[in-house]
């Protein structure tokens, strides 16, 4: 919980940053590719979602049974399961889009974490390629390695949508994953300024979830300004890692 409060404050100590630094233009381009394809993903969801929910029923043969059965008490559970599934699917959508994005903006994000911390230093900050990619492909990396393993777990979540009752719970074990493993790629950007090895990062991760968790609830929380959602997380996840280390 102490480390869900630290990420909270953390987007709190970001805005007021951003506000300070001026960087309001710098973080706005990033956040309009990240909008573009917002929309897209949005459109593709709606598109397939009700495609892949009815072919799911009709493979498994739910609405002749239900059919058959004529009770409402059935009916209502199956519904509830079908709003569950697509809300499972669309988390899924989302995970696969926010890892796109992680991959397509990772110079963005490395430059963005990278000019913080040397303004929170009050160091003159010097751009260097070389820095920057080095940064951006160990970003690149982490994405794609956590696109297998949020696929892998989302299969069993949509399995487990599909019991009654129990798959009522999978849209909030799918919120947090989510946000766990955005938080963690974002945290990530200054743990490698501090030298920590990928697998140390993963380690010291799974040690503080309450932190990587609470970055990327926020960042979902800030999709009522997409525009402005990215790099307030990379400038949070920040602040956040400068917190932590002063406990």
């Amino acid at each position: 919980m102490k480390e869900i409060v630290i990420a909270f404050r953390s987007w709190q100590e970001a805005r007021h940053f951003i506000q300070q630094q001026n960087l309001l233009r710098g973080v706005l381009w990033p956040g309009i590719l990240y909008s573009l394809f917002a929309v897209i993903g949005l459109i593709l969801f709606v598109i397939s979602s009700n495609d892949a929910v009815s072919w799911m029923s009709a493979t498994l043969g739910i609405e002749q049974w239900l059919q058959k059965e004529r009770s409402e008490w059935l009916s209502f559970l199956f519904v509830m399961n079908g709003m569950m599934l697509r809300l499972v699917l669309l988390l899924f959508y989302f995970a696969l889009f926010k890892n796109l994005i992680l991959v397509v903006g990772a110079p963005a994000f490395a430059y963005l974490s990278e000019k913080t911390e040397a303004l929170l230093e009050n160091n003159q900050h010097r751009f260097y390629w070389d820095v920057v990619w080095k940064d951006a492909q160990r970003g690149i990396r982490l994405a794609i390695k956590n696109t297998g393993l949020e696929a892998l777990y989302f299969g069993g979540l949509i399995l487990l949508a599909l019991i009654p009752v129990a798959g009522w719970i999978t849209p909030l074990i799918g919120l947090l994953m989510q946000g766990y493993y955005f938080g963690f790629a974002m945290l990530d950007y200054s743990f490698a300024r501090s030298q920590l090895t990928p697998s140390q990062s993963a380690v010291f991760c799974s040690h503080h979830k309450g932190l990587a968790i609470g970055n990327g609830l926020l960042f979902f929380a800030m999709h009522l300004f997409v525009l402005l959602a990215p790099a307030y997380a990379i400038i949070a996840a920040t602040f956040s890692v400068r917190q932590i280390k002063k406990v």
